[in-house]
């Protein structure tokens, strides 16, 4: 297995030089100018072409893409136009707030999906599972920032229960945690309802209840575990879209998290910070699916054989 491992990794090379050249090349043909943005638009046209010799923007852009692969390669992302700061310390100092985001949020919605999809799936057609299939689909069709309205106007101004904005303590994490982890739980009961229903009709299923089995041991041990690699995707895919930046959550909390602040240097035309942040996407998905296509062979014996 640890050849699949280091097989995969290697193919994480050329996805990332992927990416960024296709992020520097948007960056590239975007119009304007980065010396214009740094001195502004009073600068002459002499410091303007020396920042610009300076920064290099004058080589050719084989040449230029080549030095900004090899800052990479050492951990040099640049620096920012607006701090003047490196951004690998930029995006470093904000990526635990969203990563603590990525992480309640996600354990809300497994807390609140996963269960009740379980239970639509053993009660199929039941009044439960027809109540609990719409509030599913309420909750993937409800964008973020409304919901996080929403609860800002009920838990905040309303009942004064929760702080509006900020990630400080614990009471700051919990309306944007509800406002992700609600609008996820749908996705995830209606994938663990729909694998929940392809894996009870099985006939060693059948063979389980026929042995006089108890309905926890079978749904646990037996329907939930082979149930597991269709949802398994799909919570890696959204935690690696979490951890890239959960982006109109921490804008309506002022949460000074990734997302926000990609924001911010888009609308300010900050561009070594728009190619890191991407770049750092860009890792994180690939790394999730990693770990995705690892923990496949720890839930299923077939797909560990395969490995060896």
């Amino acid at each position: 297995m640890h050849k699949y491992i280091l097989r995969r990794l290697l193919m994480m090379v050329p996805v990332l030089l992927g990416v960024m050249f296709v992020i520097f090349t948007l960056v590239y043909i975007t119009p304007g100018d980065a010396a214009q943005v740094i001195l502004g638009e009073r600068a002459t046209p002499q410091a303007l072409e020396q920042l610009r010799s300076e920064m290099g923007l004058d080589q050719p852009f084989l040449v230029q893409f080549a030095g900004y692969v090899s800052r990479v390669a050492r951990l040099d992302l640049g620096h920012s136009f607006i701090t003047n700061r490196p951004v690998f310390d930029e995006l470093s100092f904000r990526f635990p707030n969203t990563a603590q985001l990525a992480v309640m949020a996600l354990l809300v919605a497994l807390a609140v999906g996963i269960p009740m999809g379980i239970l639509c799936s053993i009660r199929h057609n039941s009044v439960l599972d027809s109540v609990a299939s719409v509030m599913g689909l309420v909750a993937l069709s409800v964008p973020n920032f409304w919901l996080g309205l929403m609860l800002v106007l009920l838990f905040a101004v309303n009942f004064g229960l929760l702080p509006v904005s900020g990630f400080h303590t614990p009471m700051h994490w919990i309306l944007p945690s509800l406002t992700i982890g609600l609008s996820l739980s749908g996705e995830f009961m209606r994938f663990t309802r729909s694998s929940m229903l392809e894996v009870v009709r099985q006939d060693y299923i059948r063979t389980a209840w026929a042995k006089g089995q108890s309905e926890g041991s079978i749904i646990v041990r037996h329907a939930l575990k082979n149930a597991l690699i269709p949802l398994v995707t799909v919570v890696g895919l959204s935690f690696g879209a979490l951890m890239g930046g959960a982006v109109l959550t921490e804008t309506i909390f002022s949460i000074p998290g990734v997302g926000a602040f990609m924001v911010q240097s888009i609308s300010s035309r900050d561009f070594p910070v728009i190619q890191g942040g991407v770049l750092m996407i860009a890792f994180i998905f690939s790394f999730v699916n990693l770990l995705v296509d690892i923990l496949y062979g720890f839930i299923d014996p077939r797909i560990r054989s395969q490995y060896r």
